[in-house]
């Protein structure tokens, strides 16, 4: 404990001073042999190898059948009569000045469309992705690579809407030249969804070649996609069949054992109309395996750990803003991991399969009947408790408990985290709610009326996380504080305080800091990842001291990012076993980033993390690689130019933000950086044009704001400078930078009642900020 204290107080101190081969290609897709591994024994159980379906499939007919026509079964297959379902018999769709024509040909499909250039030409399909509701199409190109069509299939009935051709993104124009156009990298199916796709695919990625030799065992999502390679269970099976092994050995040879529910039921609570497990889940097995592809989430590893925890192998994504709503309601493309980790069905015990059939993937029963497995129906399936009529369409639980957000224009998708509807959060935060989502005609507030009438006024009181993460997205007065209660909570989801601890960046006082290192040593991975996260606004030296032993962390997801918070940490003074550790976790960074390699944006981090270590040899290596594979990455060139700035060559730089300027003439952080470079070179004018453009193109942030009217104030131009600062002020009144830079420049101008006014301001947002305290006496001394 006695660490803790040097640590915060250090850190205050300073700041005041400154898997297996896989077997076929999508060229040739095979099948093993059914023989295959016939004598593998169990006691002595050597790598397992897939087997493929039909093995599984000779003794669990049952399971195979229910599996038949499944999502899963239908992830992926090769074009035929069969299997496409568009209508290809010369149709048309047009879409931004572009006529696409689908036709069949000598029994193929094909599809004539703007090609990478622009150019109409005709392409083969391949295969179909998906069916229901939408079916989308893959093209062949060199390099080995697949590109999804932009226009998909609407498989809907056409009662509701479908039976028709639509595009991806209908209210933007994708032009040929548009990172989003079905040609380009953000399009290839071997990375955006191969993996989620197909059994045991290997992407096989060529960085030198820039092309693909991807590789799968089979073509959909089968058994060992869930179950793992499965030769040594069928080495299980048949000693078993002869009489070597007991038939009850508990793993039979599986090597991801879904046993979650084994031995399970659920017990009615009479009072509370709920019902309880009879005994604690004690592994999260099944919901990590779902979640491999049910989640957003990174890569950290070519191969996949099956029967591992998630972790080992992927970082999910936290509750973070653009991607969840402050409430943690679904907002971006995130699936439904992140969602159920938030719920109490989750923490109750409650795994996919209670709800879905593990094969089928259809709901275990129909429509409230799912949820009356654990809620009795007299109690809550009727009007006293659904204030709805037995017949509505608010009737239904999940209507008010798990509301749908559509993507990909035509496919709704539910919201796992399973929660009261809080129409008052909805006024509050602005986030959505269940009930307006139906009563599209009436406001939040009305809603939130109505709840208040049925439940009470303390309903709308009712402490709810996403005020926490909502102050502390703003940097309200106090969010640190109230942030770090939140991570504290042992009650709440760990993903919320995980969530709550990440937004505690960037505050440098006793509460955050204790908070922070009571994160670095909490039982939960994701809570660990989290404060390290956070510890990015400290000083590296400091970093290393409270966060160096989580490079040895037992979860690779903590490693990896240990390892990328720790990378500007001296080695100076570490012990054989620390350097050991420092540099496996670093490997595991670096094989972390490789394992995306087709991506440019892994290379931005390679190059980031040896800038961090002062390597800059390495680190433009690393950002020419990215412009290799992407010239127009522009985050790549912004950071090559701010190496070559480091390295006191801004005339080496000043080319790339222009080549940026040229690609990205709207990104205010491009004129920004640009700015900052005219005025090093001692071009203020030019330089004041481009911090102009930047504040124009991005009002909303303050730290765009902040720099214009400093340039302004620099150059005698105060009255602007202040006039920018309190729009600015005005837009973000929580930001600390913008009352200090009023209080400051007021006070050199004589204007000091202003400057009083703005520096309580300032103290009223950081009461333990010494530096705002100082200021405002100094003031009223005056």
């Amino acid at each position: 404990m006695r660490t803790r204290g040097v640590f915060v107080s250090a850190v205050l101190t300073l700041m005041a001073g400154a898997a297996s081969t896989a077997a076929a290609s999508p060229g040739a897709a095979g099948e093993p042999s059914a023989g295959q591994n016939t004598d593998t024994q169990i006691t002595q159980r050597a790598p397992a190898n897939f087997v493929g379906r039909q093995v599984c499939a000779g003794c669990h007919q049952s399971e195979s059948q229910l599996w038949s026509g499944s999502h899963h079964d239908l992830a992926m297959q090769r074009a035929s009569d069969k299997t496409v379902l568009g209508d290809f018999d010369n149709a048309t769709f047009s879409y931004d000045g572009i006529t696409s024509t689908f036709y069949k040909h000598d029994g193929k499909f094909f599809v004539r469309t703007d090609g990478p250039d622009g150019t109409l030409r005709d392409y083969e399909i391949s295969y179909t992705f998906g069916a229901d509701p939408l079916q989308q199409y893959l093209v062949a190109f060199p390099g080995g690579r697949y590109q999804a069509l932009g226009i998909a299939w609407d498989n809907r009935p056409r009662t509701e809407g479908g039976q028709r051709w639509f595009h991806l993104y209908p209210h933007e124009k994708i032009s040929y030249d548009d990172p989003l156009h079905w040609t380009g990298r953000n399009q290839t199916w071997n990375f955006m969804c191969a993996e989620c796709h197909s059994t045991n695919l290997e992407k096989n990625y060529s960085l030198e070649k820039d092309s693909y030799a991807t590789q799968w065992s089979e073509i959909d999502v089968s058994c060992e996609a869930c179950h793992g390679p499965g030769s040594a269970h069928v080495g299980w099976a048949q000693a078993t069949a002869k009489g070597k092994r007991s038939y009850d050995d508990k793993r039979k040879g599986l090597v991801v054992a879904l046993s979650d529910r084994a031995g399970v039921h659920w017990k009615f609570d009479r009072d509370t109309g709920i019902a309880r497990r009879n005994k604690t889940l004690k592994t999260h097995t099944e919901v990590e395996t779902c979640g491999r592809c049910h989640s957003r989430r990174t890569v950290l590893s070519n191969r996949y750990g099956y029967g591992k925890p998630l972790l080992q192998s992927y970082l999910p994504r936290l509750l973070d803003q653009g991607f969840y709503y402050a409430d943690g309601q679904i907002q971006d493309e995130v699936y439904v991991y992140g969602s159920f980790l938030q719920s109490k069905m989750y923490h109750a015990g409650v795994t996919c399969s209670d709800c879905h059939d593990p094969h089928s993937l259809q709901l275990t029963a129909t429509g409230n009947a799912v949820c009356a497995q654990c809620h009795l129906p007299e109690r809550f399936d009727r009007p006293t408790h659904t204030l709805h009529k037995k017949d509505s369409a608010g009737r239904q639980c999940v209507a008010c408990h798990m509301p749908t957000k559509t993507y990909m224009v035509v496919d709704p998708r539910r919201d796992h985290s399973i929660r009261v509807p809080r129409p008052d959060l909805s006024v509050a935060l602005g986030t959505p709610n269940a009930c307006n989502q139906c009563h599209t005609d009436k406001p939040a507030q009305w809603a939130a009326d109505h709840v208040a009438k049925w439940y009470g006024p303390k309903r709308r009181r009712s402490p709810h996380y996403g005020r926490v993460l909502q102050a502390g997205r703003m940097r309200t007065p106090n969010a640190d504080q109230e942030l770090a209660r939140l991570a504290a909570d042992p009650t709440r989801p760990a993903i919320v305080r995980a969530s709550a601890l990440s937004l505690l960046r960037g505050y440098v006082n006793p509460v955050a800091l204790q908070a922070l290192q009571n994160g670095l040593e909490d039982k939960n991975p994701l809570i660990r990842i989290a404060a390290l996260n956070a510890l990015a606004g400290i000083p590296p030296p400091y970093r290393f001291r409270v966060a160096g032993s989580l490079l040895a962390d037992p979860v690779r997801a903590v490693r990896v990012e240990a390892a990328r918070v720790l990378a500007a940490a001296s080695v100076d003074g570490l012990t054989p076993k620390q350097r050991t550790d420092r540099a496996r976790a670093f490997a595991e960074f670096i094989e972390a980033q490789r394992a995306n390699a087709d991506r440019p944006g892994s290379h931005l981090n390679i190059g980031v993390f040896y800038a961090q270590q002062g390597k800059p040899g390495d680190a433009e290596a690393a950002y020419r690689t990215a412009l290799r594979l992407d010239p127009g990455f522009v985050p790549a060139l912004m950071n090559l130019a701010d190496l070559y700035r480091a390295q006191q060559r801004d005339g080496d730089g000043e080319p790339l933000l222009r080549q940026a300027l040229a690609i990205a003439p709207d990104d205010a952080s491009v004129h920004r950086a640009l700015g900052l470079l005219l005025v090093r070179k001692g071009k203020k004018l030019a330089a004041l044009e481009n911090f102009k453009r930047a504040a124009e193109l991005q009002p909303d942030d303050a730290q765009t704001g902040y720099v214009y009217a400093i340039a302004l104030n620099a150059m005698g131009r105060t009255e602007s400078a202040l006039a920018v600062l309190e729009d600015a002020r005005q837009r973000h009144p929580n930001d600390r930078q913008i009352l200090l830079a009023l209080v400051t420049i007021n006070r050199d101008r004589g204007a000091r009642e202003a400057a009083v006014r703005y520096a309580r301001e300032l103290v009223a947002l950081s009461p333990r900020d010494p530096q705002a305290r100082q200021l405002l006496d100094q003031l009223q001394r005056r």
